[in-house]
């Protein structure tokens, strides 16, 4: 396995600016939107030198467990590599940050879902109970789109323990590096048609997303609604995606 690249490293923003940005958001206008939408989005979340640097590894063997070309499973058009163990500094930051704000939000919702797991204050400890399930594979992961690639809609679950919400991070350059290629959520409610949403990002970009299903108030009380992702066909260029899952793979 070769070693990561010196420059790569170089150019990532430090954990510590990672930390900083995250706790100076407006948390509670991301987890109204959570509530209200299913998703929230960040601005300015990674500046353009680190999603230029996270896009760079890509190419190096080295940093990933495996990789998976989505044609030949039905998952779409294009393709995607897992992280190995250890994370690339900032992704292994990203989790580390993100995961101490939404737990709460995730607590909060499989109360009102009546989903009995709860989620421990740090990702440590989360990942610790997912790994004595034999969950033990890292989810973090890189995505990347050529011309008529797309992601079918779909949930990221893994094994028996999900954490119910993820990141996903826009590292290229939309009508510069790409076109098309939107982010697109689905909601299925009971009952009723699919409902659907086009999130634009543009590079740096954050949004944080329901996993799998999510809370709803209704006039008779909450019910769950159902979640999918996926993008919509590119039309020209390439996209690059980070992909932060909280949970890892059995």
């Amino acid at each position: 396995m070769s070693a990561r690249p010196a420059l790569a490293k170089e150019l990532h923003a430090p954990a510590a600016t990672i930390a900083d940005r995250v706790s100076a958001l407006d948390w509670p206008r991301l987890s109204a939107d959570l509530d209200s939408q299913g998703c929230a989005v960040i601005e300015n979340l990674l500046p353009p030198e680190t999603c230029h640097a996270l896009a760079a590894l890509y190419d190096d063997e080295g940093c990933f467990r495996s990789r998976v070309v989505m044609a030949r499973h039905g998952f779409g058009r294009g393709e995607y590599k897992y992280f190995g163990y250890p994370l690339p500094p900032d992704v292994a930051a990203l989790r580390a940050v993100f995961y101490p704000k939404l737990a709460p939000i995730a607590n909060r919702w499989h109360q009102a879902m009546k989903v009995a797991a709860r989620f421990p204050d740090t990702h440590e400890a989360f990942l610790k109970r997912c790994h004595a399930a034999g969950q033990t594979r890292p989810t973090p992961l890189l995505l990347r789109y050529g011309p008529g690639d797309y992601n079918c809609l779909h949930q990221d679950l893994y094994g028996e323990h999900v954490f119910p919400l993820q990141l996903a991070i826009l590292l290229s350059r939309p009508h510069e590096d790409f076109t098309g290629g939107e982010f697109v959520l689905t909601e299925q409610r009971p009952r009723m048609q699919s409902r659907a949403e086009v999130v634009p990002l543009r590079q740096g970009d954050g949004v944080i997303f329901a996993v799998h299903q999510r809370p709803v108030q209704g006039t008779r009380g909450t019910y769950r609604v159902t979640m999918r992702h996926g993008v919509s066909r590119l039309h020209s260029g390439h996209r690059h995606t980070l992909g932060v899952i909280f949970h890892d793979a059995g």
